[in-house]
């Protein structure tokens, strides 16, 4: 396995982060506790979570995952082991603490108190905000449209917000999901005038269908030391090539739920993913390892999530970081980015 720190701790963090959001929905507990004690045995020392799964979201779902996860860590003794992120649900969700605007001090403590108590351990290594509560561009929206709107809360309160639950214990640092580069860059600038906890990560989505990071997010990544935790390095599946063709196997993330994710269907990026597959064909690649081994590659990457729903899945992500790929593959690669760029945002 292969580590990098997360943003500028000492932390040392796989590159390949264990995702969870099936585990409650697609995946039994006995199957988590499966895919946790492998990963676990192979260095996968990084996982994440959050309140809100399993997914698709539901009401009756909600937390599912974290408490299988903390049942894992009741019965192994193992918290001490695991790197551990985990999310605040943003707003819209009015089953979670009334779909309001979710990171003020009220919202943000009883949050975090659920979160350990589901995962049944007294800190979080990693605590992220799932998702802006401003109208921005996140879950495949482009073409931003500014409003002004005053109804969310101001980064500095969320700092010191966050900062209060830190000096208690129960967090040890913090981090963004779904935010753009302002986003990100005011956060940071706030922590270095205000002296309050900085971002460490940015978990947004990238793969070979959606490189939208590299336009501004990964310079700020790279020189800020608040590196990528990339999801959907796979696009739900599609870079793995099971999907080529129209197929849509049984108990697929995208047989159950696809019409949820219909970023993932674009005309282009169907042509995309061909030109992918003919490339990790001509190398002798698995097309899954490629896919995997090109993002853990960028230089503004921390770690790449992935999420398995079969024993098989897992062991074929997490063997991603042992394979190399040529400057030809990578030029490869960079051609077809450039036919078809970020088909699936």
């Amino acid at each position: 396995m292969n580590y990098k720190k997360l943003g500028n701790t000492d932390i040392d963090v796989s590159t390949i982060c264990l995702g969870t959001m099936t585990w409650g929905e697609q995946n039994t507990q006995e199957e988590g506790f499966e895919q946790m004690n492998y990963a676990l045995t192979n260095g996968v020392n990084f996982w994440d979570t959050a309140e809100l799964y399993a997914i698709p979201p539901k009401q009756k779902t909600y937390g599912k995952t974290e408490e299988i996860i903390g049942n894992w860590f009741e019965k192994t003794k193992k918290r001490s082991e695991v790197i551990l992120a985990t999310k605040v649900a943003g707003p819209g969700l009015d089953w979670i603490r009334g779909g309001g605007n979710q990171y003020d001090e009220k919202n943000l403590n009883e949050a975090v108190n659920g979160s350990l108590k589901r995962l049944k351990t007294d800190y979080i290594d990693l605590y992220q905000l799932h998702w802006p509560e401003r109208k921005s561009n996140f879950f495949g929206r482009l073409g931003y449209q500014h409003k002004d709107e005053n109804d969310w809360n101001k980064f500095e309160d969320i700092l010191n917000s966050l900062n209060k639950i830190i000096k208690s214990g129960k967090i040890r640092y913090i981090g963004l999901s779904n935010e753009t580069a302002w986003g990100l860059s005011k956060f940071l600038e706030l922590s270095k005038l205000k002296n309050l906890p900085r971002m460490m990560s940015v978990q947004n989505p990238y793969s070979l269908l959606n490189r939208t990071y590299e336009v501004g997010l990964a310079e700020v990544s790279i020189r800020e030391e608040s590196g990528l935790l990339a999801y959907s390095p796979l696009a739900f599946g599609y870079l793995t090539g099971k999907y080529r063709n129209g197929e849509l196997p049984k108990n697929s993330r995208m047989k159950l739920f696809g019409d949820q994710f219909v970023r993932y269907k674009t005309k282009n990026g169907q042509l995309a993913i061909e030109k992918y597959n003919e490339i990790a064909n001509k190398h002798g690649l698995n097309f899954t390892q490629m896919s995997l081994k090109f993002c853990e590659l960028q230089p503004f990457m921390t770690s790449v999530i992935i999420g398995a729903t079969t024993m098989d899945q897992l062991k074929t992500d997490i063997e991603s970081v042992n394979i190399n790929l040529s400057d030809e593959v990578i030029n490869e690669i960079n051609e077809i980015q450039k036919t078809y760029p970020n088909p699936c945002p």
